[in-house]
Formats: structure tokens, C-alpha cells, sequence
């Protein structure tokens, strides 16, 4: 049976459809995905996305630790930011991505994708060393995300304390709508917003509480093609273990200047040869929409597969990503996507597809 979160009666009263998203019965829309993409894009909208994996990592070798564990500079993380980092095998794969956020100075939050939860807790505790403690937190435990160009004030007037000057990728704690929660200005659609880790108990007061000051629940179906728009990697999809950062567009992740991490022999040599594939974003020029797995031709021969791909709103066009070798991946090349044996005509586009105004 699919687990599900303290908000599932929430989804419930509001209409929502569920699907089962990695062992989750997750809400996948309400009312259409593209109303909630648009309510995103023009006002607020709020998704729960409690399925993630929460871990506390704590102790005096914490900040070390993640440091060594993770290519990106955790080490220089200041209490009260996040940092966005891929996890990496030893050849340079990618296990998954994550979210750290350091909390105190010997506190820190990870927070990694629900399809990843288990094999990263085990990852964690296979290569942990020094003083380092690691417990999950998923007994109890809720995640909100609040994004959109209003995201922030609507919180805000919920908030005793106030939260409108925030900085982007930070977190401190808060009250919002009465209850505690940990506030981040991180989020993955491409907007500006919140995102509140809280107790299971108290969420669906907040949820309900956020929900009567406007803002617009969204579910899993918008939350990927707003990412999509903001050309930002889904794991399973753009990430996986046959994948590093260079092909992905993520080396500036990547911190060679680093003593030591997981991966970095591995990537030092992609950085010198160069990746041989990259990946780009395209357009779709002829009537069709291209989606994951489907063929993607150059010169009229297999050079890759769509990794992700959707009409979106916003841009009012078939776009997607696909891994190509990097000769052919440059910008304004003509390609094709096999639809239903019909190649449709497409075109390479810079990423991201849309961008906010700031």
C-alpha cells in the first residue's frame, strides 16, 4: 500500500486525482495542471511535498563531512543558508540531488528526493566517518512549498515574525499561521517562494490556513512543467547513475579547488576531455508534443532520447530536454523528435525556457 502524508485528507476535500509517485499517493492535480501551472506564474500556489527525505546530519565532523561527501562547498555554507548539490559515485554518477541547509554550527538539514530516500540513507551511512550523527526524519514530519511571485508576501502576513526579507537560499526559523516552522526561500519552479518544514500535526492547519489566503494548491502534474520551464533536472529523468555533472549542465556545482570529495578523480578527467554528451533544451517546430523516451534524430540518425518534455503554458510551446553529443549540441541546430514514427521538426534553445522577472 502506498504511504501517504499528514496532508492526504487535505487532498482529499480539495478534489485532488492521486497518482502513486515512488511509494506516495501524491495529488497529481486539482483542477487542471494547466490552471495550476498558471496560478504559479501569476499569483501563488502551494504544493506538498512531505514525501521528500528529510535527514539531520549533527555533530562536531558534521560540516566536514558533507563537505567531503558532496562536490559543492558545503564548508562554506554560513549557518542559515542552503546550497543545492548533486551526490556523486565514486566514477562521477550522480546517486541523486539534494538540498543541504546548515542550521547551527553543528546542525544541518538534507533534504533528498523520495525515490532516493532509502539508498542515500544508506549511502550516508556507509561512507560516514568522524563525528558525524545521521537520522532520518520521516516519522512526523511535513514539507510545504509556497512559490509564485506573491508567495513570499502571502507567508509573510501569516508570519509573527515576519518573513519578507529573507534572502534567497536561506532558512531561519519562524511562526506561520501559529505553528513553528523552519521557513527556506529555495523552491522548484522557477519562482520566487517558501518553503515551510513543519510537523506532520501541524500541517494541515497551515496548509488550510494558506489555502483561505489565496493561494492555489498544485500538484505533481504543474510542479513538472514549471520545472520543466525553468529547465531544472528531475532525478530519473535528466540525473542518474550514468549521468555527471559536466553532461548536466551542473558543473558550476562542481568545486575541483576542493582538497577532496566523492568523485573528484573521476571528474577532474570529464573536465579535461570534456563531457562527450551534453544536455540541451528544444523546441518543438511542428505540431506534437515530445515526451520522455521518445527518439531524437540529428542529420536524420539516433543521437539521443528525450529526457523530459510537455506543452507549458508560459513559453506556449512543446518544449523539453534530451542528451545529445556534445558536436551537435549547439544552440539554433535543427533536430528531430520521433513521435508515434512521425519525426517532428525541433530546434536546440538555450535554458533556461523561461526565466522570472526579478
Amino acid at each position: 500500500m502506498a504511504e501517504r502524508t499528514a496532508l492526504f485528507g487535505c487532498h482529499q476535500a480539495a478534489g485532488a486525482r492521486f497518482v502513486d509517485f515512488n511509494g506516495w499517493d501524491m495529488p497529481v492535480q486539482y483542477t487542471s495542471i494547466l490552471a495550476e501551472h498558471r496560478a504559479v506564474r501569476s499569483h501563488a500556489g502551494i504544493f506538498d511535498t512531505s514525501h521528500m527525505g528529510q535527514i539531520a546530519v549533527r555533530g562536531q565532523d558534521a560540516g566536514a563531512w558533507l563537505d567531503w561527501l558532496l562536490p559543492n562547498d558545503i564548508a562554506g555554507l554560513a549557518i542559515g543558508q542552503a546550497r543545492y548539490s548533486p551526490l556523486l559515485a565514486d566514477d562521477g554518477g550522480t546517486l541523486d540531488d539534494l538540498m543541504v541547509y546548515r542550521l547551527s554550527d553543528e546542525d544541518y538539514l538534507v533534504v533528498v528526493n523520495a525515490g532516493g530516500r532509502a539508498g542515500d540513507l544508506a549511502w550516508f551511512e556507509e561512507h560516514r566517518r568522524g563525528a558525524v550523527d545521521i537520522e532520518p526524519r520521516y516519522a512526523d514530519r511535513a514539507m510545504i512549498a509556497v512559490q509564485g511571485p506573491a508567495a513570499v508576501d502571502v507567508v509573510a502576513a501569516l508570519a509573527e515574525d515576519g518573513l519578507a526579507t529573507l534572502p534567497r537560499f536561506a532558512i531561519r526559523p519562524a511562526k506561520v499561521a501559529g505553528r513553528s516552522v523552519l521557513a527556506a526561500r529555495t523552491g522548484y519552479t522557477g519562482e520566487d517562494g517558501l518553503e515551510l518544514f513543519l510537523s506532520g500535526s501541524d500541517a494541515p492547519a497551515v496548509w488550510d490556513t494558506l489555502l483561505g489566503a489565496g493561494v492555489t494548491p498544485c500538484g505533481l502534474g504543474a510542479r513538472d512543467t514549471l520545472r520543466l520551464e525553468a529547465g531544472l533536472p528531475l532525478y530519473g529523468n535528466e540525473l542518474d547513475r550514468t549521468t555527471n555533472p559536466y553532461e548536466a549542465g551542473l558543473g558550476w556545482t562542481v568545486k575541483l579547488a576542493k582538497p577532496a570529495f566523492i568523485g573528484k578523480e573521476a571528474l577532474i578527467a570529464v573536465k579535461a576531455s570534456g563531457p562527450a554528451r551534453t544536455l540541451v533544451g528544444f523546441r518543438v517546430e511542428d505540431r506534437g508534443i515530445a515526451r520522455h523516451g521518445h527518439p531524437v534524430l540529428v542529420d536524420g540518425q539516433p543521437a539521443g532520447v528525450v529526457t523530459s518534455g510537455s506543452y507549458t503554458p508560459t513559453v506556449d510551446a512543446a518544449i523539453g530536454m534530451a542528451y545529445l553529443p556534445t558536436p551537435a549540441a549547439v544552440v539554433g541546430a535543427p533536430i528531430q523528435i520521433v513521435v508515434r514514427d512521425r519525426p517532428l521538426a525541433a530546434r536546440i534553445v538555450p535554458r533556461p525556457f523561461y526565466r522570472r522577472e526579478r
